[in-house]
């Protein structure tokens, strides 16, 4: 039986040499290729054919986050091409934007180490992966008519660098500190702000940022109530 092969895109070595070493023991699978940017990834897809990726949402790189790679994969690779997206960050925040531009699961790097062996499992059999919690929550959302669609104001017209930019000031990181978490001027973050507050329709800064923190507050405790 032929081995999986998997691309592994994460900015820290050390983690993507520690994925490997799990998949390669753990599972009849291989790690092709690995990368820790966009720039670094365009160069090793030309010369492997994966049966899936794990990607990191949050990566060195100023062009973009994680999720923007996955149009990149899949125009490579097929619209239908597995991506299963690795992440640090709240599922509670990024799970449904992840399903959203192509991914077929999100697992947090928080979960137990059997968890990414589960998650490949079934993101290479052709099912979704959710943690149980974020899987009822979207049932929940659904159920209860998806109400977050129908708030007046919607992060989900925000691409993904602006929503990055948008969780940031929601933690209260100022444009200096997003600067630098994002490999990016200040210039560029005041320019996404500008263009969050126009598609949001917030008059001024602080505005945008009082519903910034409200937001990933209200949506992290909500996951967390659900535990």
């Amino acid at each position: 039986m032929a081995k999986s092969k998997i691309i592994v895109v994460d900015d820290h070595p050390a983690m993507r040499g520690g994925i490997r070493v799990l998949l390669e023991s753990g599972l009849e699978a291989e790690v092709c290729a690995e990368a820790g940017n966009r720039e670094e990834l365009l160069h090793v897809m030309r010369g492997v054919r994966p049966d899936l990726a794990i990607v990191d949402i949050t990566l060195n790189d100023k062009s973009g986050t994680g999720l923007d790679l996955i149009p990149l994969l899949q125009a490579q690779y097929g619209p239908k091409f597995p991506i299963l997206i690795y992440s640090m960050h709240d599922e509670a925040l990024y799970a449904e934007r992840a399903l959203a531009a192509g991914a077929r699961g999100y697992l947090m790097k928080q979960a137990p180490v059997r968890s990414i062996l589960k998650a490949v499992e079934r993101v290479l059999g052709g099912e979704i992966y959710l943690s149980p919690r974020m899987s009822q929550e979207l049932l929940r959302t659904h159920v209860k008519g998806h109400e977050k669609c129908s708030e007046s104001v919607s992060v989900d017209q925000l691409s993904n660098r602006e929503f990055e930019v948008f969780r940031l000031l929601g933690k209260g990181f100022p444009p200096r500190e997003i600067a630098r978490s994002l490999f990016v001027s200040v210039k560029t973050v005041e320019a996404h702000r500008a263009r969050i507050r126009e598609k949001l329709g917030f008059g001024n800064a602080a505005e945008l940022t009082r519903y910034a923190v409200d937001w990933v507050h209200r949506d992290s405790g909500e996951q967390q109530e659900g535990m």
